[in-house]
């Protein structure tokens, strides 16, 4: 069995709560024509330099139909930054359009097999995975970037498209996983080849 989630595979479910006071599962976003799962955190460079690149994605997409989620897997014992109060904070203090779910026992990242912060993962209508990796090429320098990965993927599915980059690499941090050095992997994701 693959580490990350394969192209085809249904979005995994999960029962997380969110920054706004609720939980959410997946069959919350069932008014969404398509989803954007990503994993992402408060205080890695990456997520940070290209959050606005997200909100502007976010927003482009919202009249198609597009719904983002973010999650936040990072153990808050390996980055206290990443604790729940810190992210009630960072979405009172940024206003993301996008619901931002608490995943503490990291099972949620292990069922997705998220990789880095971020990483995004794009569901078409039957919650069937079509994409896979990063939005930038830079993320922690937008100005830099070259080519915006997610863009194309979304503007490719809107426009009933088949996706002609499905699977990309996460640029980020590694997910910081409880208990492990703050750059570990999983040994089974250390071999992926995208």
């Amino acid at each position: 069995m693959a580490y990350t989630l394969q192209l085809g595979e249904k979005a995994p479910d999960f029962k997380l709560p969110a920054t706004d006071g609720k939980s959410y599962s997946l069959s919350d976003f069932d008014h969404a024509k398509y989803l954007v799962v990503f994993f992402t955190c408060n205080h890695c460079p990456y997520v940070i330099g290209s959050d606005e690149n997200t909100r502007q994605l976010a927003d482009k997409f919202k009249e198609h139909g597009v719904v983002f989620v973010g999650i936040n897997s990072n153990s808050e014992k390996t980055y206290e930054e990443d604790s729940f109060e810190n992210m009630v904070k960072r979405m009172e203090e940024h206003k993301f359009p996008w619901v931002y779910l608490r995943d503490q026992t990291q099972e949620v990242a292990q069922a997705y097999g998220a990789l880095r912060t971020p990483h995004f993962y794009v569901f078409d209508e039957e919650r069937k995975l079509v994409y896979t990796g990063r939005a930038l090429d830079n993320p922690r320098d937008p100005s830099k970037a070259t080519v915006n990965d997610l863009e194309n993927a979304l503007s490719e599915l809107i426009a009933g498209k088949k996706i002609s980059k499905p699977i990309t690499n996460p640029i980020g941090c590694n997910i910081k996983w409880h208990g492990k050095p703050p750059h570990w992997m999983p040994p089974e994701a250390c071999d992926l080849v995208f």
